[in-house]
């Protein structure tokens, strides 16, 4: 997807709940070009030029990982939470 196609599809995916503006995307996703974790194609579409961007293979694995520790991480709150604390 291109830049302002993934802000709208979070917005859509989280009922906007989560809203990610255009100027705080495109710095994240430089960060994660330059890291190999996501590859770019220019595309001229109607006389406009946009940036696809797509996860890599090394993205894919980084992604697994991530959203592992991510669960485990969700998973220790939950039971810090449902603990009565005196």
């Amino acid at each position: 997807m291109y830049g302002y196609k993934i802000t709208r599809e979070v917005e859509i995916l989280t009922h906007g709940e989560l809203i990610i503006k255009e100027g705080a995307l495109y710095p994240v996703l430089h960060k994660l070009e330059a890291k190999e974790l996501i590859s770019a194609e220019v595309v001229k579409v109607n006389n406009r030029i946009r940036k696809y961007y797509y996860i890599t293979e090394k993205g894919k694995k980084e992604k697994v990982s991530l959203l592992e520790d991510m669960r485990s991480y969700v998973n220790t709150m939950k039971i810090f939470l449902d603990t009565k604390l005196a």
